[in-house]
């Protein structure tokens, strides 16, 4: 970190955003407020790039509150930004994502 600067900076894709989210509350147990204070703090430093760090924030953001989890809002994002017009998932904290259908498996 130390050899990086904003004229030559680290990158972080949005793979590796989902994965530190998932370290940080199993192997250390930080609470979602926490972890979304890491994300915002990744894609405020100038020494960083965060790949699709307009989602990152607003999926953070949405992850505080609770609900669907980080990489669920993520995957969220990445359909809304490559024009998917509806998104469907089995899970029912994902259905609760703006735009986001519950498929129904009580009917055949």
């Amino acid at each position: 970190m130390d050899k990086l600067t904003p004229g030559e900076p680290g990158f972080i894709c949005r793979e590796v955003a989902v994965e530190l989210v998932w370290v940080l509350e199993r192997a250390y147990g930080y609470l979602r407020d926490r972890v979304a204070e890491v994300l915002h703090e990744l894609v405020a430093t100038r020494e960083l790039h965060v790949e699709a760090a307009h989602d990152v924030i607003k999926a953070a953001a949405a992850y505080r509150r609770g609900g669907a989890g980080f990489a669920d809002r993520m995957i969220a994002a990445a359909a809304r930004r490559s024009g998917a017009n509806a998104i469907y998932t089995f899970d029912q904290k994902v259905a609760q994502i703006e735009g986001v259908t519950l498929i129904d498996t009580t009917t055949s």
